[in-house]
């Protein structure tokens, strides 16, 4: 079987993708119902989004999401006046978030696909964005992950993140456990340190736990994630 030779570094990455489950397909599965009572389910940006936005962090600009889902902050980053390219593996949440595209009536360009199969310009966005993204990355994949970051951002561009803090929420294993169990568990949990650690290489301007927001505010806010705004210099 000469496909399963390893010739280069991105055939063993292909090689440790294909130990876990088809990622596209489970997705779709998960935004096919729109009535869970997800919280992230409901048309609600990031509190912490916002707050970048109206502080002025972040002025409007080219951004990039990551792991879109349903669209909830694309399309409020488009309603601000950002020009957005949003991806998501999954077709479902694809189609859900242009479907409110459409009914808030502003454009965002959405995109069905593995963000690691994506042709991006170098030095092209002023703001990249993951909300949920990158405690589903499977171990081996962060450091592209990286890459894909620091490629695409603009010189003192912005990246924006948003995971599970490990001790509230996501699984505490190693990252040889995950291959072990050939399962993310769900998402993992990190600490502050490991995720300080991890993106050493922006410049932190902001690291904090997510405010709790209640179920009838305008912002998604859950108190289990960790939130971080980083710069490219």
């Amino acid at each position: 079987m000469k496909h399963e030779t390893i010739y280069s570094h991105e055939d063993t990455l292909k090689m440790l993708d294909s130990l876990f489950r088809e990622e596209g397909q489970w997705w779709d599965q998960f935004y096919g119902d729109r009535n869970k009572g997800i919280p992230f389910f409901k048309d609600r940006p990031d509190e912490n989004l916002v707050e970048y936005v109206s502080k002025r962090h972040i002025t409007p600009g080219k951004v990039l999401e990551l792991g879109c889902g349903g669209g909830r902050n694309a399309v409020y980053l488009a309603q601000q006046g950002y020009a957005v390219d949003a991806i998501d593996i999954s077709r479902a949440a694809v189609e859900w978030g242009k479907e409110r595209a459409s009914k808030h009536q502003v454009e965002v360009n959405f995109a069905r696909s593995n963000i690691f199969d994506l042709s991006l310009e170098p030095g092209s966005y002023d703001l990249i964005y993951d909300s949920g993204c990158f405690h589903h990355i499977y171990p081996h994949r962060r450091v592209t992950f990286l890459e894909l970051v620091n490629r695409t951002l603009k010189p003192g561009g912005y990246f924006g993140l948003v995971c599970f803090a490990a001790g509230a929420m996501g699984a505490e294993i190693t990252d040889w456990e995950v291959y072990r169990q050939r399962s993310l568990r769900g998402g993992l949990g990190f600490t502050e340190d490991k995720l300080k650690s991890f993106f050493s290489g922006l410049e932190l301007i902001e690291f904090r736990r997510m405010r709790q927001m209640d179920q009838k505010d305008v912002l998604f806010g859950e108190a289990f994630l960790w939130t971080a705004l980083f710069r490219k210099n």
